[in-house]
């Protein structure tokens, strides 16, 4: 039904609203009767916009495994594969070989982790009731840097966004910060339901928060440092803070791909540690191992894919069909039968299966034989993994291309979704004034200018 489909609380409040008086039972089941007719329009333009969104939704998981897949295959090129990475205090960081591998100790201090920022909204006692009278609040969202007390806009994009009747719960404030890429989430605590924001990790990603509009939705939202209302920061935004051989690093994220030449370093907790990178043959084995187990995820995540958010979609399809490619045939210099012979073959759902047995005793007969399979001057399957997925993910790829049309659609049917609601909405808000006058006039007298036909939208055109 109308109420159901568009929100029930838009229309409850409006109309509400409009007429200023106790709206009784029987006007409103009257008035959802009438708007039933609108409920077509309403289902096929939400399930175009949730099919949208799902599709929007499995391009981006597409992407976020290819580029998973890639680092792994990456990191076995040049030197990365026979050699490796050893902390001395594992729970301090943990750190893998890259393809520029450099033999050498370092001492690394870890002062501070990296984190995002974390705000709280005060404690509502329902997540799905609305907040405020439901008149539009303008939030805008600007990410800079804090010092407790004061705000520096960063360069970026101001996000701005509407709250109002369609969508002021915690639940709604949620969905539509979520639409807007913010992490928000509605949490039950002992005191009731809050709203949570998540910000990115870094003292760069701090977010302040202005409402114009609601005084009610102002209040909950608002955000800025040192603000006596509003959000309160539980957590705030903090580089990560090291010293590598005594020299000062400050990173946004705790993951470091350039403090240690040849090391993707994991930053865990704060504490000394050396970190000592060696050429390791029988590294080789476990890089591998990594390697056959990235490949079967991304494998089952394609297939997953294929058959939920992305079924019959033409990119997934491509980046498929090429990825078993590279396997499949020989024009990799390195035929799966090849592969074979050091004990990683193909299974019968695009797997691969690992004979451990076997590749170890073909790296104890041939050690660089088996490491040129994986990596050879471009040649190797990684080195061919790795330049497949930038022509998958590139900028002109067909990926690309479809998450720009369907971002589109999406940004076209969210328009249309909005006047719709407003429409159907000033539609019901009419139909509660004519119902209740007539309820009040006595179930038989006419309206104004009412014909006497069935429908109340004929006196209203």
């Amino acid at each position: 039904m109308f109420n159901s489909t568009i929100n029930s609380r838009a229309y409850t409040n409006n109309t509400q609203q409009t007429t200023q008086g106790n709206i009784s039972a029987d006007v409103y089941a009257k008035v959802e009767r009438q708007m039933q007719s609108q409920n077509t329009g309403v289902v096929k333009l939400n399930a175009s916009l949730a099919r949208d969104q799902a599709k929007f939704s499995g391009l981006g998981q597409l992407q976020s495994a290819l580029a998973k897949f890639q680092t792994v295959a990456k990191n076995m090129a040049g030197s990365g594969l026979a050699t490796s990475a050893t902390s001395s205090s594992k729970d301090v960081l943990s750190a893998t070989t890259t393809d520029k591998a450099a033999s050498g100790s370092h001492e690394l201090n870890v002062k501070q982790l990296a984190q995002g920022q974390t705000l709280l909204s005060g404690a509502q006692k329902s997540s799905s009731a609305p907040i405020g009278t439901g008149a539009p609040a303008l939030v805008k969202i600007e990410v800079g840097s804090a010092d407790g007390k004061q705000f520096t806009p960063g360069s970026g994009k101001i996000i701005s966004l509407t709250i109002d009747s369609s969508n002021n719960s915690l639940d709604g404030i949620a969905a539509a910060l979520k639409q807007q890429g913010i992490d928000a989430s509605v949490v039950k605590g002992p005191d009731g339901y809050s709203l949570a924001l998540n910000g990115k990790s870094g003292a760069d990603s701090s977010m302040r928060i202005s409402v114009s509009g609601d005084a009610a939705v102002s209040n909950l939202l608002s955000y800025a440092p040192g603000a006596g209302k509003g959000m309160q920061q539980t957590a705030a935004a903090q580089d990560a803070l090291l010293t590598v051989d005594g020299k000062g690093i400050k990173s946004a994220t705790n993951t470091l791909t350039t403090a240690v030449e040849g090391a993707t370093i994991e930053l865990k907790k704060k504490g000394v540690t050396d970190l000592v990178i060696a050429k390791d043959s029988s590294q080789i084995a476990t890089n591998v191992a990594s390697f056959v187990t990235a490949y079967n995820e991304l494998n089952s995540k394609l297939q997953s894919l294929q058959q939920g958010d992305l079924k019959s979609d033409t990119a997934l399809g491509q980046v498929r069909s090429q990825m078993e490619q590279v396997l499949r045939t020989a024009s990799t210099g390195v035929p799966s039968s090849v592969l074979g012979s050091a004990g990683v073959t193909l299974g019968k759902s695009g797997e691969l299966v690992l004979d451990d047995k076997k590749l170890k005793a073909a790296i104890a007969a041939d050690p660089d034989a088996v490491s040129k399979m994986f990596t050879n001057n471009g040649k190797g399957v990684a080195d061919q993994f790795v330049s497949k997925i930038g022509e998958l993910t590139g900028e002109t790829s067909i990926i690309r291309k479809e998450v720009q049309t369907v971002g589109k659609d999406i940004t076209t049917l969210t328009n249309k979704k909005a006047v719709l609601a407003k429409a159907l909405t000033a539609q019901a808000q009419a139909l509660v004034k004519a119902y209740s006058a007539q309820e009040q006039m006595g179930t038989n007298s006419a309206l104004p200018g009412y014909t006497g036909k069935n429908s109340l939208f004929d006196f209203m055109a």
